[in-house]
């Protein structure tokens, strides 16, 4: 395990998203979930991945291999929060659009996205792009 969170590095794993890798019903807002996907990312963890994926949307466990692969072919950089919009503790849905930065093939990539989140059974989940 990193000693440093990848989607913090002013925080400690422990301290930030192994919380959630953890017990996903400790996620109390919609930016730390999306913030601990994308360390699960990093990690290469997709089971979480899968776990933390409305049942609507989620992805297959062959998509999950695919994933999986791909996670170990890339160097994650950073991610940038750039606007959450409601997904607090007492909101049932939210939006989070980041930027994660990762070098594939030597080149730098950039994924730009708008989150959109739902609790589901109590839980924070992702349900996919926010295109609204």
């Amino acid at each position: 395990m990193p000693s440093t969170c990848p989607c913090n590095p002013h925080k400690t794993y422990k301290t930030c998203c192994a919380i959630a890798h953890e017990n996903i019903a400790a996620v109390t807002t919609a930016q730390q979930l999306m913030r601990s996907r994308y360390s699960a990312f990093v990690m290469g963890n997709v089971n979480y991945l899968q776990h933390s994926q409305h049942s609507s949307t989620r992805i297959s466990n062959h998509e999950a291999d695919e994933i999986g692969q791909w996670t170990k072919t890339v160097q994650w950089v950073k991610l940038e929060v750039l606007t959450t919009t409601q997904g607090l503790v007492c909101d049932s849905l939210g939006t989070v659009h980041f930027k994660a930065l990762y070098i594939e093939n030597g080149q730098l990539q950039i994924i730009e996205e708008n989150s959109s989140f739902v609790r589901e059974d109590g839980c924070w989940v992702y349900v996919g792009e926010h295109t609204c």
